[in-house]
């Protein structure tokens, strides 16, 4: 019965459409005889070779094995005694040593993990030597070269120098002869081996010789003349000269290669099982197939996703919908029901294709997580078999292959039946395939039919193990979409397409009448059942929709949110190194008006004209410095996460009140108002308190935090302590070095002779940039930990150098 099913199935025209994608006959002669195996771990092992064989296919596409030629009865010949190969068979076997040692050197530089090819790998032999000598003998046409052997190349200048002499002189001697002797167009020619001048009838008893051959009219005869005759000998005698040591050369080549028969022969079997092999993989990577994971003997689950039949997928004749099906353990019989050409007898054979083509080591069509039981045994009844020899009718033909499989199928058979319970009384025939159906599903046999009768449809009750599935049918274009659906049976719809071909209403609505009841009931049941599901599918489509759209929309989100991140903190980065130049540019500016007064006083100069030049190239320097900082900070903006942009409104200007924050127009400082007495303001810039009329300060258009506060900023200390000090606790190691020049730039203004630095002990890390920063700055004279009274480790003490 197995063969009976393989041809039911087609399932040597899939093997022919596989083998021919090999590149040797050997290799399409194994693919072809290719059958279903019953053993799991050798079905395991063979899809196993095949899916390493797809990485290889899938590392370089564009890469093909070698030519293999067919040496099967040549390397049996080898092990006669005695025996010398001919030339083109010593060709072949170098042919299969280049193939073999190309495949290995492809074969090694796979990444991927091919293991399962190891014994391929192992049975390829190099041996580079016997290759290069039988390079250096053959050409491709089975000619032995002259650099075969030395001798033989001796041996062929001599030929070619006799034959050339012999061609001069039969050539000199023609163009002697009287015009009257001589053939228009004559040339020196070979007949029987020998050099022989064409010459009419009348001149050969001038010329002489014999007589090899003659024109079809006698008129022309081929002699050779006296002149060649013993130069031909000689060249005869060369020829088989050249004979005897062309034969030396391949008994030779033939006995480099009997001690190596066996090895030529497995590198051979190796050749033509890689080439099936990466026909089958090329194949599978052709169909987009996934190797199936295989689950024991059956009975077991049959699990089959994007499946697609073999031979639709080869003809390219647009696009294949696959299908998934699922057969649990508990569900032995699957009936399928639908409309005609809805696919139901495609859906049968490339079932059954895939189950074969799998134990047979081919990939099949097939998606990721599909998973096969192995059977032992196919049963096919798909098509009309009706035969006239045998007297068999289509329904007997049917029949004669229930009988058979129901004698013989088991738990570990696959029967597939297309149109069960047809060619005969409807009422008969389903209670026939009722009958057959039950038996089969008590010997737990897998099976799958296709009908049209609602007896079986009905079958699929609690705890029957038979479960119903049709082919979807679109009711809108009255057309199959050859999508299969479990769980439900299907409509037949042959009123409905009779109707939508024109045909008469009044016979179609007289057909509807006489309609059984029980049978029009359930149709109408599951039309209901197919308008619901249309429904569900199209929400659960739009919702599918709805979902990426929101995937979309959410990963946007996080991207402008992410891009966001990453401007603002950009942003900072650059406005905080802008901040720590301009107050860098603006300390040395200061430090170079200082330095200019004191040279001013140690010169005995007019002090007044000197401050006022001071004053203004301070006025200048911080108006220049409050112009370049709006030039950077420009109009501040926040970024709300929806990527929106808003302007900040300019804060209103500040009365110079407790608190607020002033610029004094003399010198351009900024301070703090600390008390306001009348029209005059008492105001702290630094360490030093000015009293100043209200009109010689301008509001500035930020505040600034509390002094009470504000981390790190150092202050006069109380009058018990007696000297200034600077806090720098709070602070990040990058950010405190500023608070500190500022701490020191204001003590040496004040002409303190040392400054309390407090940075607590913590990690160390500030006292470590204090003291770094202390040892580059030429001002301070030396500096020390903080006493027990000072502080201790939490506190440095530097002390500044005199005149500074």
């Amino acid at each position: 019965m197995i063969e009976h099913a393989l041809g039911v199935l087609e399932f040597e025209r899939v093997l022919e459409r596989i083998a021919e994608r090999a590149t040797s006959d050997a290799g399409r002669r194994q693919i072809l005889a290719l059958r279903p195996s019953y053993d799991v771990d050798e079905i395991v092992l063979e899809l196993e070779r095949v899916a390493s064989s797809m990485r290889v296919v899938d590392a370089s596409p564009q890469w093909t094995p070698g030519p293999i030629p067919d040496l099967e009865e040549v390397l049996t010949q080898l092990g006669t005694p005695g025996v010398v190969l001919e030339p083109i068979d010593l060709f072949r076997v170098g042919v299969i040593l280049k193939t073999g040692i190309g495949l290995a050197r492809h074969l090694d530089s796979v990444a991927e993990d091919i293991s399962s090819l190891a014994m391929i790998r192992d049975q390829i032999i190099d041996d580079r030597e016997v290759l290069q000598v039988i390079e250096r003998s053959f050409d491709d046409e089975g000619g032995v070269l002259s650099t075969a052997s030395d001798d033989l190349d001796r041996i062929r200048r001599r030929l070619k120098g006799s034959r050339s002499r012999i061609v001069k002189r039969l050539e000199s001697l023609l163009s002697s002869l009287p015009d009257r002797f001589v053939v228009p167009d004559a040339s020196v020619t070979i007949r029987d081996g020998r050099f022989v001048i064409p010459l009419r009838r009348e001149g050969k008893g001038k010329v002489g010789g014999i007589v090899h051959d003659e024109s079809q009219t006698g008129a022309t005869l081929y002699v050779e003349p006296p002149i060649a005759i013993k130069a031909t000998n000689h060249l005869r005698d060369l020829e088989r000269e050249e004979a005897r040591e062309i034969r030396r050369i391949l008994r030779m080549l033939t006995d480099l290669l009997v001690p190596h028969q066996k090895e030529l022969e497995g590198l051979f079997e190796a050749l033509v099982d890689f080439d099936a092999l990466y026909a089958r993989a090329q194949t599978a990577v052709f169909w987009d197939a996934t190797p199936p994971r295989i689950n024991g003997l059956a009975p077991g689950t049959l699990s089959l996703r994007d499946a697609r039949h073999p031979l639709l997928v080869e003809s390219k004749e647009g696009a294949v919908i696959p299908y998934d099906l699922t057969l649990e353990n508990q569900e032995r019989c699957l009936v399928v029901s639908g409309p005609n050409t809805g696919g139901k007898s495609v859906f049968l054979k490339a079932t059954g294709l895939i189950t074969v083509l799998a134990q047979s080591g081919v990939v099949p069509p097939v998606g990721p997580g599909t998973c096969l039981p192995v059977f032992e045994s196919f049963f096919a009844d798909i098509g009309d078999e009706q035969s006239i020899a045998r007297n068999l009718s289509t329904f007997s033909a049917h029949l004669e292959n229930l009988r058979s499989l129901v004698s013989v199928a088991s738990d570990r058979s696959l029967v597939l039946i297309d149109e069960m319970g047809t060619g005969t009384d409807p009422g008969e025939g389903a209670a026939l395939s009722r009958a057959v159906l039950e038996e089969l599903v008590n010997r737990g046999v897998t099976t799958i039919i296709s009908s049209h009768l609602g007896e079986l449809k009905r079958l699929d009750t609690e705890g029957s193990h038979i479960v119903n599935a049709s082919m979807h049918f679109d009711t809108e274009r009255m057309e199959p979409t050859y999508r299969l659906v479990k769980g439900r049976p299907g409509r037949s719809y042959g009123l409905a397409i009779a109707r939508n071909l024109g045909f008469p209403a009044q016979i179609l609505d007289r057909a509807e009448s006489y309609r059984d009841s029980g049978e029009a009931k359930l149709e109408d049941v599951l039309e209901r059942v197919e308008e619901q599901e249309e429904e569900v599918d199209r929400l659960l489509l739009e919702l599918g929709e709805e979902r990426r759209r929101t995937d979309r929309l959410r990963v946007d989100v996080e991207f402008r949110e992410q891009t966001l991140l990453e401007s603002e903190r950009t942003a900072e980065g650059r406005a905080r190194a802008d901040a720590r130049q301009f107050l860098m540019d603006a300390r040395a500016e200061v430090e170079s008006v200082i330095a200019e007064l004191r040279a001013v006083v140690k010169g005995g100069s007019d002090i007044e004209q000197a401050s006022r030049t001071a004053r203004q190239k301070v006025e200048r320097s911080a108006s220049r410095h409050k112009e370049l900082a709006s030039r950077v900070t420009g109009k501040r903006t926040d970024h709300d996460q929806s990527g929106v942009i808003h302007e900040k409104n300019e804060p209103e200007a500040l009365g110079a009140e407790e608190g607020a924050r002033v610029r004094i127009h003399a010198t351009g400082a900024n301070g703090r108002v600390v008390e306001r007495r009348g029209d005059r303001l008492l105001v702290e810039v630094g360490a030093m308190r000015f009293e100043l009329p209200d009109k010689e300060v301008e509001p500035i258009d930020f505040i600034d935090e509390p002094a009470a506060k504000r981390v790190g900023a150092w202050r006069k200390p109380e009058a018990s302590h007696g000297r200034l000090e600077v806090d720098l606790r709070g602070l990040r190691v990058d950010e405190m070095g500023l608070e500190l020049q500022r701490a020191l730039d204001d003590a040496i203004l004040n002409d303190l002779s040392h400054l309390r630095i407090i940075h607590g002990m913590g990690t160390g890390a500030l006292r470590k940039r204090v003291s770094e920063l202390l040892e580059v700055d030429t001002r301070v004279q030396k500096f020390r930990m903080g006493g027990p009274g000072d502080g201790g480790a939490g506190v440095t003490i530097a002390t500044f150098r005199e005149g500074q």
